[in-house]
């Protein structure tokens, strides 16, 4: 476990939140949980058959005696839970019926614990797509105040790099926004740059990336960068932000001095924002499998609570790191 990440649980430790897990008959789910338990840095919730989840506990040895588990199937809450989602939706035509009927959903349920204050943050998607933890979030929690888009980022951990804050990264967006326009790709960096400082506590330097460095290619591809970049400048002019950059020239120095010798983003950035979803998935996948780097996410930004995506090919680890990142969000 990176050190990064231990930081992260020391200071969740300073002000326990609530997490729920709505994954609680994953097996991956309860080896984080037993994790998280055992480490004391949240206090988890599983939603789930308690009798499945407790099965499997045993199955495989694990130590999860004392974690709640609330079964989303027949929870005392569900009345209360119905009747305030039917009344967030009514307008969208769902009826009472079905607004009961959803929230038995373990996803919905354990949103709607965050809505109403009985759990500081959710995550899920070690087994769901992250269509089927974002739409609950986005149609009961809404967006934070003065957020123009919600959008992911990956916190990547890269083992003896010199790049970045000791190769720590964010990458955005890597996990939701699949073309986002330039104004989109503008606000995508500004929410990863304020992510940085609040989970790395350290000054962000956003580069702008691309196949091209300053204009050296024509294409509207690189056009949409430069006006990216443009924009974020212009609703940021304090914010440390370059671009468009090629990822050598943002993250190297000696190419840097080469490529954009007047930049002060180029050679030291350690935000890194991507062009589209298929630049930034295949950016964060390869440097998690090639450099054996620890990704945790997506990270999701700009939703009024914090809700949180998995990869579907994450570890129990990477659940009980983003566990850490959920609790440190609530905290603010």
């Amino acid at each position: 476990m990176s050190t990064f990440i231990e930081q992260l649980k020391a200071r969740a430790k300073k002000d326990i939140k609530t997490i729920v897990l709505a994954e609680g008959e994953e097996i991956r789910t309860l080896k984080a949980a037993e994790t998280v338990k055992k480490e004391g840095y949240a206090k988890v919730i599983l939603v789930g058959n308690p009798d499945k989840i407790n099965a499997i506990a045993a199955a495989e040895g694990l130590d999860i005696a004392g974690i709640e588990i609330i079964d989303s199937e027949n929870s005392a809450k569900n009345e209360e839970y119905a009747n305030v989602f039917y009344e967030l939706r009514k307008s969208k035509g769902i009826t009472p019926e079905q607004a009961a009927e959803t929230i038995k959903d373990p996803s919905y349920y354990a949103v709607m614990m965050v809505k109403q204050g009985d759990a500081d943050g959710m995550v899920s998607g070690a087994v769901h797509s992250s269509a089927d933890t974002i739409r609950p979030s986005l149609q009961i929690l809404k967006t934070a105040p003065g957020t123009k888009l919600v959008s992911a980022f990956f916190i990547i951990n890269v083992p003896n790099c010199e790049y970045g804050n000791n190769g720590t990264f964010i990458f955005g967006d890597c996990g939701l926004n699949q073309d986002p326009t330039a104004d989109e790709v503008s606000e995508i960096a500004l929410s990863s740059a304020e992510s940085y400082r609040q989970l790395i506590e350290d000054e962000p330097r956003v580069a702008m990336l691309s196949y091209s460095t300053y204009g050296s290619a024509k294409n509207p591809l690189v056009d949409k960068m430069q006006e990216a970049t443009r924009l974020a400048k212009e609703k940021a002019p304090d914010l440390k932000l370059d671009g468009e950059l090629q990822l050598d020239a943002a993250i190297v120095d000696s190419v840097a001095k080469s490529k954009a010798p007047s930049s002060d983003v180029a050679g030291s950035a350690n935000v890194l924002i991507f062009p589209n979803l298929d630049a930034g998935n295949i950016g964060y996948k390869l440097t998690q499998r090639l450099a054996k780097a620890e990704a945790y996410g997506p990270i999701l930004q700009g939703i009024a609570k914090p809700v949180n995506d998995l990869s579907r090919g994450c570890s129990a680890d990477d659940i009980a790191g983003v566990v850490a990142i959920t609790a440190v969000q609530a905290q603010n």
